[in-house]
């Protein structure tokens, strides 16, 4: 039955996220400049990560994007350890299911361990493996597998600081081939789909722990061009 019930759902999630999409009230504070490949390079994975599979940026095509989406969360009724001890064993508290959902494929439930493997569930035919490759106490961060649509890393993070938790998520990524580098960079639709998943996750963290989310989500792009990788 998952064969045939993962496509139906594709228009009740492209549908959802559409008309929350235009009428979402949430503010977004955007920044966009040129970056380098020096400076806007993933981080560098472990020795003890395994590299099977995993799509690196220079396994990618078209430009790599940079993006930090932050937001500052006051009131919070837990700390940035509980909060990621609580994300770790589930991605999907906060996760907007209609649109992305984490179905882990390979690990134990309830807790995140480097080499774990999930496929976030999107409508479309757009699923997307990834592994995990790092965990910290206040943060984890996964690679993207073969056939995502992407080639990079994205870390979940937080921390307390000045009486607010902070809560973000940074992603290192490439196109995983041509035709996704033309939808993501040269048309707008993939690119606010993407924006719009993770300025929701930033705002149902707030949610989730009652608290209340200051001055919106800042987004900041840096983009390097392609020409970086040749």
């Amino acid at each position: 039955m998952t064969g045939i019930a993962t496509p139906l759902t594709w228009p009740v999630g492209v549908t959802w996220t559409a008309w929350h999409y235009v009428w979402r009230i949430l503010p977004v504070w955007r920044t966009d400049e040129s970056g380098t490949l020096e400076a806007d390079c993933p981080p560098a994975l472990s020795a003890d990560v395994a590299r099977d599979g995993l799509q690196l940026p220079e396994d990618g095509s078209g430009p790599l994007f940079h993006r930090a989406y932050s937001g500052e969360i006051a009131r919070a009724g837990v700390t940035a350890e509980e909060l990621m001890s609580r994300l770790a064993a589930d991605p999907n508290v906060v996760s907007p299911t209609r649109l992305a959902r984490f179905k882990k494929t390979n690990g134990n439930e309830g807790e995140m361990r480097v080499g774990d493997e999930f496929v976030v569930r999107m409508p479309g035919p757009w699923d997307g493996p990834i592994r995990v490759v790092e965990t910290t106490p206040t943060s984890f961060r996964f690679g993207t597998l073969d056939g995502h649509l992407e080639a990079g890393q994205i870390e979940w993070r937080a921390r307390d600081q000045g009486g607010y938790l902070h809560f973000g998520v940074e992603s290192w990524s490439r196109a995983g081939d041509r035709l996704s580098a033309i939808m993501h960079d040269r048309l707008r639709m993939a690119k606010e789909v993407q924006l719009y998943m993770w300025t929701s996750i930033v705002e149902r963290v707030a949610r989730e722990v009652d608290g209340r989310l200051m001055n919106g989500v800042t987004v900041h792009t840096r983009r390097v061009a392609p020409e970086a990788f040749t």
